[in-house]
């Protein structure tokens, strides 16, 4: 299988566009603590994130796994049960952030102890 380089992103959940969030929700109707993975970032830390691929970019959404569970229960788009809604609409999201210009500002939004460089054997 030929491997396509695309650009890497990792960022918090909170500071993606509201629509990779939405897409995210949809990608994981279940919530997100199941499918975390943990990697060592480019300081040796243990960083653990939600792998997410579009046609564009690799995003590693970094969360723990409290973090993923808190997402989860507050966000009214998941039930009681921690599962996404049949009404889940994502038209809702849609337009409203550009992520290229989003992208642009991935250096700013990581604080030093965290910068991760992202290499391809992730």
């Amino acid at each position: 299988m030929a491997k396509i380089n695309k650009p890497r992103v990792v960022k918090d959940y909170d500071k993606l566009p509201l629509d990779v969030q939405g897409q995210i929700k949809l990608t994981y109707p279940q919530g997100f603590s199941g499918s975390l993975i943990t990697y060592i970032n480019a300081k040796g830390k243990v960083v653990s994130a939600l792998p997410y691929e579009t046609d564009e970019f690799y995003y590693l959404v970094r969360m723990t796994l409290e973090e993923a569970n808190n997402i989860v229960e507050n966000d009214d788009d998941f039930n009681d049960d921690g599962v996404l809604r049949d009404d889940f609409a994502l038209q809702e999201f849609e337009g409203h952030d550009d992520v290229e210009e989003d992208v642009n500002d991935i250096p700013d939004d990581m604080p030093d102890d965290e910068d991760d460089d992202m290499e391809d054997d992730v």
